[in-house]
């Protein structure tokens, strides 16, 4: 074990000399950043009436000059876009809105795949957006995107949005939703949008220079373009590279800005194993209450999220649980600042963990408040309190978070958390049921976005627990052009409780005695990868990669998951691509564990091989689809992964999908062969822009489970919906049903 864990520490200080040098080249030719220097636009208010229809017939949109002289970047970042291709930006404001006027210029028939908002295949047709940052504090920003269609897309974007060369990004809430206003127009050698965002959506102070950049889509020639210029390993939207907008005045001070969203619930539920029938009225509500114009205070009383989407099954074939992404709404404004600590695969806080449990069955909150935003023009804070009901095995629990970031100096910031969960028994709080979660990390960004430095640390706090309980982690990342370094190690106490939190390989199944064992434990990721830009039209660039991962236990260190993994991208012009990997893996399990209905393997070192390749076709087509394939030793036996994703898309009303993933596990006797299946399709009708009908079905031989998700919606005001939701469950292996609901809600946002 001592020559692995030297071969580690020579790695990587090896690969950090290269990147610090290269580095070193790098910055030396490129000092700072000066977008906000030489893109700026003098924003000047009308008095004219402005009717949101995308014509731009109004005497103001004559009279106001256009900005443009977009840039590449992406496939190159060194190139104009040819006139042909241009973007044209107007802007104005009244005493309610923001206006934007945006013509797009190139070529016709313009894709736009669906026209539900917010869809999931909104980035792969033609596609323009702003991205705006009031605060001008290159850490949290709003962007708001439409295509030929008018379909709307908002999301939240932080200043952690990666790079395209697989960095550790994840920076956009694309399940934020806000009031605002977008209407296209198209034509054969251009299209058109208006957008209207009002003052009441953007939280901002008096401050008259905000950060700004516009973003577009081409995909007839499959590229990205903004106004301010943004390197090529960057996604476009990177907040270190945005230009300037400057007030002719101070923005409008913002009125009174509540919004009420009341609910009324109707649904009936069968249970077939035990024969229960349930028929439930239910009724709530949510506020958003604007405090000053930088705070937001989120209320909601009883909240119900049965129309959110169900989680999207994948087969599981580590030894621990996969965590699934957060839907709900309430949850996700702001929400970089409760979740952006610690490292990706490990956080303090999941929310996840407050009102479901472990199978994503959704446990009764009764109420809950949150407090976030700017405080100052340099700090953020966020503060949230809910309270859960008691249900079957789980006690009624208290669930109360803080957390601040504080800007230090250009991107650089200081952040802190505090978590609290507490038992709620018998009207009481318990002195013994709790866990409380603190830390704080440092984390430095360089202004253009090529380096990054992070360190952290926390402790939880438990009834009994002193020791084992902290965590610390640090973080090291390197981005230009052509080379992506990323490295990463965080360790784990055994006695760190993540009640509010994930934690990947803390907890060990034993499959023998039917339960989890804690083990604290050190984890630690390393990527390097070099990307190659070809003048070949045909290619957009080549990447080779190689990553590691290294988990060992903290008492002893000894390596129980060893990983080492080289990979090859092609990426063509076309939007295609092909993909190779080829992966050799350690494990150690420290318990018996069971893939199969077998006996289970027992514990032991086991070493294995696998390769895989995946071909992805051009998605711009009718037909478009992904293969792959991954064939390999898995522990003591094999294993052969099939995957075929297809989508049929009838522009705009229609979209036809089918996932399919096949595995064949094989071991040696006693342990048993399992095939393991997974089909997933989905079929989405557009009726128009307001009216929706999409129906998900999944069966997972893995979870004997066959699941209907049908959902009706009908938007018959902006962010005001009626659903009507049927689900249906059965059991694969005899194929009997399980339960089945059926949910009718309205929802109605109202702005006082």
């Amino acid at each position: 074990m001592m020559n692995l864990k030297t071969c580690f520490n020579f790695s990587i200080t090896f690969s950090l000399i290269i990147i610090l040098v290269s580095g070193a080249v790098s910055l030396s030719a490129q000092e700072g950043i000066i977008n906000q220097t030489t893109h700026k636009i003098l924003l000047q208010s009308t008095t004219e009436d402005i009717k949101v229809d995308g014509l731009l017939d109004e005497e103001v949109w004559a009279q106001t000059e256009y900005i443009g002289d977009f840039w590449y970047s992406f496939p190159v970042d060194d190139q104009p876009v040819e006139d042909e291709w241009q973007t044209h930006v107007k802007m104005t404001y009244d005493q309610t809105n923001i206006y934007i006027a945006i013509t797009c210029f190139g070529e016709g028939p313009f894709l736009m795949p669906s026209l539900k908002r917010d869809n999931d295949q909104f980035w792969d047709g033609d596609v323009v957006g702003v991205v705006i940052d009031p605060i001008n504090e290159k850490t949290n920003a709003m962007g708001f995107n439409t295509n030929p269609a008018g379909v709307q897309f908002e999301t939240l974007v932080s200043g952690n949005t990666g790079t395209r060369s697989g960095g550790s990004g994840g920076g956009f809430n694309v399940a934020w939703d806000n009031k605002w206003l977008a209407n296209s127009k198209s034509y054969t050698d251009r299209w058109v949008t208006e957008i209207a965002i009002p003052f009441k959506t953007l939280k901002y102070g008096s401050n008259k220079e905000w950060g700004i950049n516009f973003i577009r889509g081409a995909a007839r020639t499959n590229s990205w373009h903004t106004w301010a210029p943004v390197p090529v390993q960057l996604t476009g939207v990177d907040l270190g590279f945005t230009g300037l907008l400057e007030w002719d005045k101070a923005p409008p001070t913002s009125k009174s800005n509540i919004s009420l969203i009341p609910y009324v619930l109707g649904s009936t539920y069968h249970e077939s194993e035990t024969g229960e029938r349930s028929h439930v009225f239910e009724a709530g509500a949510d506020a958003k209450i604007a405090i000053g114009s930088n705070l937001n205070l989120d209320l909601t009383l009883n909240p119900d999220f049965s129309q959110v989407d169900v989680d999207e099954q994948v087969t599981n074939l580590t030894t621990v649980n996969i965590r699934f992404p957060e839907r709900r709404l309430f949850f996700l404004e702001n929400s970089d600042i409760f979740n952006d600590f610690g490292i990706p695969p490990m956080r303090p806080f999941f929310s996840r963990k407050i009102g479901l449990d472990e199978d994503g069955n959704a446990i009764p909150i009764l109420y809950g408040a949150r407090l976030s935003g700017n405080l100052t023009g340099d700090l953020r804070i966020g503060l949230m309190n809910l309270q859960t009901l008691a249900k079957d095995d789980f006690a009624a629990q208290n669930y109360t978070s803080f957390a601040f970031n504080q800007r230090l100096f250009g991107r650089t910031s200081i952040k802190g958390y505090l978590h609290n969960r507490q038992a709620y028994i018998d009207g009481d709080f318990s002195d013994s049921d709790y866990t409380r979660v603190l830390g704080g990390e440092i984390d430095y960004r360089s202004i253009d976005g090529r380096w990054r430095a992070n360190l952290g640390g926390g402790l939880s706090l438990s009834d009994g627990v002193s020791e084992q309980n902290g965590t610390y982690h640090a973080i090291l990342s390197y981005n230009d052009r052509n080379i992506s370094f990323y490295t990463n190690v965080m360790a784990v106490g055994t006695e760190y409780m993540p009640d509010v939190g994930f934690m990947s390989w803390l907890f060990h199944r034993d499959a023998v005695r039917d339960t989890s064992v804690q083990i604290g434990y050190t984890h630690s990721f390393t990527r390097l990868s070099y990307t190659i830009y070809p003048e070949a039209s045909q290619i957009n660039s080549h990447r080779f990669g190689v990553n590691s991962v290294f988990d060992f236990t903290n008492e002893g260190a000894d390596f129980f998951i060893l990983s080492n993994r080289l990979s090859y991208d092609l990426n063509f012009a076309n939007t295609s691509s092909i993909s190779l990997e080829l992966r050799a893996n350690s494990n150690e399990l420290f318990f018996p564990f069971d893939f199969t209905s077998a006996e289970p393997l027992p514990a032991g070192n086991y070493d294995w091989v696998t390769y895989s390749a995946s071909y992805e076709s051009d998605g711009r087509k009718q037909l478009s689809y992904e293969i792959g394939v991954e064939r390999g030793g898995f522990f003591s036996g094999t294993r052969s992964q099939y995957s075929l994703s297809l989508n049929y898309r009838q522009q705009p009303w229609g979209n036809f999908a089918l996932n399919f993933v096949q595995n064949y596990l094989d071991f040696d006797e006693p342990y048993g062969s399992e095939s393991l299946t997974l089909i997933g399709p989905k079929l989405e009708f557009n009726f128009s822009r307001d009216l929706f009908w999409t129906t998900f079905l999944q069966y997972n031989t893995q979870r004997d489970n066959f699941n209907i998700n049908s959902r009706f919606q009908w938007q018959f005001q902006p962010l005001s919906n009626l659903f009507l939701v049927y689900s249906d469950n059965y059991a694969i292996e005899n194929w009997g049903p399980k339960n089945r609901a059926l949910v009718l809600k309205l929802n109605y946002w109202l702005n006082l």
